[in-house]
């Protein structure tokens, strides 16, 4: 086994949505992600008729486990740990009346508001605040009245409050970039499945000269509809860097490679005017190099 003496410890939430995830400098910078793994839920691929709509995510996450490359638990090792990390992240989604290659164009804009609460041994702090701003162009498709999908980019913009010595950073300090394609399968009674796949290329953290490495990744739902706008079953996510942190343009020893699977139970609710909501739980397994825990997610769509 590897030995834990002389780990050094920064903790950052990941500023969009609000998740905290941290851990020693193992598995991109301060061991999180700008994204929040596991966010999304049913109908994640189907994009609404043009208009405007405001949608509400809240999150509570907590974590006492960071684990290492070979999955232990090195909490102890360094004097303790524990992640709590509150989070009301409002999003903003215009679905347009243009269409771009067949597809409807839509733009949205995500700010999340934070509550970090960090202790990493004797090293501990609070911070509330904005966190990193989500921006993204997407094109929606209706290939029949079961089947949708979504291509996207996204852009993560480092506005979230960072000092490189605090544990409980807010933001993250670098420039991000997020192509995806979300795809959903809807029935009203029987199969609802949902796949959101994704890419991440992440810039430099110019405080530190740091450079994350690149993030595949996908959030996901498996469920039946029950015919009353219920819909019941199981959501999580499936997390892989699939390349080396740098420092200084140079690989980090090890790579520092982090990898995750979430599950747990997961429902939603839709009426006939447009209205929806999803709820679920969430639990970490096969962590490495990262912090290991559950989260709560609500997400809210409330059509004007």
């Amino acid at each position: 086994m590897k030995s834990n003496r002389g780990i050094r410890t920064r903790c950052t939430a990941a500023a969009v949505f609000g998740v905290a995830l941290c851990a020693p400098a193992l598995a991109t910078e301060g061991g999180g992600s700008i994204y929040p793994n596991g966010v999304e839920n049913f109908l994640v691929g189907a994009m609404p008729p043009p208009g405007f709509y405001p949608l509400v995510y809240a999150t509570s996450y907590h974590a006492t486990e960071l684990r290492d490359d070979r999955g232990n638990d090195i909490a102890a090792a360094i004097g303790g740990f524990k992640a709590d990390v509150a989070g009301v992240i409002p999003r903003f989604i215009w679905v347009t009346d243009q269409k771009v290659l067949g597809g409807q164009l839509a733009v949205h804009a995500i700010v999340p508001l934070l509550n970090v609460d960090v202790r990493v041994g004797s090293n501990k702090n609070r911070n509330t605040g904005i966190g990193d701003i989500n921006l993204a162009a997407a094109l929606g498709y209706h290939v029949s009245p079961e089947l949708h999908y979504v291509v996207a980019l996204e852009t993560n913009a480092p506005t979230g409050r960072y000092d490189r010595n605090d544990v409980a950073s807010i933001g993250r300090n670098y420039w991000n970039i997020e192509p995806l394609i979300a795809i959903s399968y809807i029935q009203s009674k029987g199969l609802n499945a949902d796949l959101k796949l994704m890419y991440d290329y992440n810039f430099r953290n110019k405080d530190t000269d740091y450079k994350s490495g690149q993030e595949l990744h996908a959030d996901y739902a498996l469920g039946w509809g029950m015919g009353n706008g219920w819909a019941l079953g199981v959501s999580g996510y499936i997390y892989r860097q699939i390349s080396d942190d740098k420092v200084g343009g140079v690989a980090v020893a090890g790579g520092n490679r982090g990898r995750a699977f979430a599950i747990g139970p997961s429902l939603r609710y839709q009426n006939d005017k447009g209205w929806m909501i999803t709820a679920k739980y969430e639990r970490q397994y096969e962590v490495r190099n990262r912090s290991s825990g559950g989260a709560f997610w609500i997400k809210t769509l409330i059509p004007l």
